[in-house]
């Protein structure tokens, strides 16, 4: 233990677990109540759970570590290209008009939860890479609170046709991260 990604490789990881989230706040945003604090609960909450689930995948990760470590890289890319690929192949999802506030009980918890199950599996992938966890996680908690934060305000006025797009962009980015992993210890 103890390697560490470098800044940029945690900030487009930490973009691309943020795109799910993105894309939930802009179409959440058309259902939003009037205020700041609907904007804040949900970029809040989307911040807070896509930050502790990597520190969840990893904690999982370092039991299995030892006895993964000849195969990691293998698993650290297959885990970031699925979770890219299934990324690219989301479809754009309505709103529906009859939907209560999406920042409130149990629909904001179930939201959390799925904007954040990506980030377990990297978690996961960063344990089996030996990569220290603490810094992805702080730059994942508050990158991923600022683009929901911004899909909020932004949602009314981009519309909900920019949320596909920056799902696709999400699951380029793990996959070009998991072939640079790959690629790293295969020495291409």
């Amino acid at each position: 233990m103890g390697a560490n990604l470098d800044l940029i490789q945690t900030i487009l990881l930490a973009l691309a677990l943020a795109m799910d989230a993105f894309a939930v706040s802009l179409a959440c945003s058309a259902v939003l109540p009037a205020g700041r604090r609907p904007a804040f609960r949900l970029a809040f909450h989307f911040g807070l759970f896509q930050a502790l689930m990597p520190v969840l995948g990893w904690l999982a990760g370092l039991s299995l570590a030892g006895l993964l470590y000849a195969v990691d890289h293998w698993l650290a890319f297959g885990l970031l290209a699925w979770i890219g690929l299934r990324m690219l192949r989301a479809r754009e999802k309505e709103v529906d008009e009859d939907r209560p506030d999406p920042t409130r009980g149990w629909t904001l918890l179930a939201l959390s939860v799925a904007v954040s199950l990506d980030a377990l599996a990297v978690g996961l992938s960063l344990a089996f890479l030996g990569v220290e966890i603490w810094q992805p996680v702080l730059v994942i908690g508050v990158v991923t609170g600022l683009l929901s934060w911004a899909g909020v305000r932004l949602g009314r006025r981009l519309g909900s046709a920019w949320g596909p797009r920056m799902e696709r962009a999400g699951g380029i980015i793990l996959i070009l991260i998991g072939l640079r992993i790959l690629a790293t210890h295969l020495r291409w």
